[in-house]
């Protein structure tokens, strides 16, 4: 498993699109926190990292298919999918060391915003007037986030061996898991099954834990969402075995 996982973030980060991604990631997070006037910090007067929690979960319905896309589908178009399966390697080798990679250049791409934490802190009247337990709990809550897009990519990645496909799927998948089920409650007419519904949506338990508010229950959602996706896949990697 760790030399998959060797080989998967020495490909990405031996590739342009790498450091693509990761650019436009702190680009966009940083124009929308320092810059843009109707969210920047210094305009709302407010020593939070709000700006920061809303926005990157949008972001990551970009940047995390970038991530995954190639990880199975450029496998299945070379051919090199067939030579690792012959490997003396399961099926949950091959995949955790795709998924732990992945989710490595996820959080690899995170850590710079701990600059604007820094900046915040710094900028603060009094110096340190901010929420650093409720910061860190957003902190955790975009990470479990991360990694449920980075199993659902991973999966997406799998059904094809088109890269573009495997990065529109993964977007659509990471949406509709993510608002879809509040979308559809907000119009259901079954008002009795709207908060049930609601519930089913990533993003309540997000903003649940982004509050501070860390259950158990948010946290056995999101180990639960993960589990199901990479069990999908290993059932995908087994059939193509």
């Amino acid at each position: 498993m760790f030399a998959i996982f060797k080989k998967e973030v020495r490909s990405f980060l031996s590739s342009l699109i790498g450091y693509l991604v990761m650019i436009v990631f702190l680009l966009g997070t940083g124009l929308f926190m320092w810059f843009f006037p109707q969210t920047n910090v210094l305009d709302l007067g407010f020593a939070d990292l709000e700006t920061l929690f809303t926005l990157a979960p949008y972001i990551y319905l970009f940047l995390i298919p970038a991530i995954t896309m190639r990880t199975f589908a450029e496998e299945r178009k070379t051919g090199t999918i067939e030579f690792l399966l012959t490997r003396p390697l399961s099926e949950w080798d091959i995949l955790l060391g795709k998924y732990f990679a992945s989710l490595f250049l996820v959080f690899f791409t995170l850590l710079p915003t701990l600059i604007y934490y820094y900046s915040v802190y710094e900028l603060g009247n009094p110096r340190g007037n901010i929420d650093t337990a409720g910061t860190f709990g957003s902190y955790l809550g975009l990470i479990f986030l991360g990694a449920v897009f980075t199993a659902i990519g991973i999966f997406a990645s799998s059904l094809t061996e088109n890269q573009i496909v495997a990065f529109i799927l993964a977007l659509v998948l990471c949406f509709l898991l993510y608002e879809g089920f509040t979308l559809f409650a907000n119009v259901s007419q079954a008002s009795d099954w709207a908060y049930f519904i609601t519930q089913l949506g990533i993003d309540y338990h997000y903003n649940f834990i982004r509050k501070g508010l860390i259950d158990s229950r948010n946290i056995l959602y999101f180990l639960s969402v993960i589990y199901l996706m990479l069990l999908f896949t290993k059932a995908k990697i087994k059939q193509r075995k």
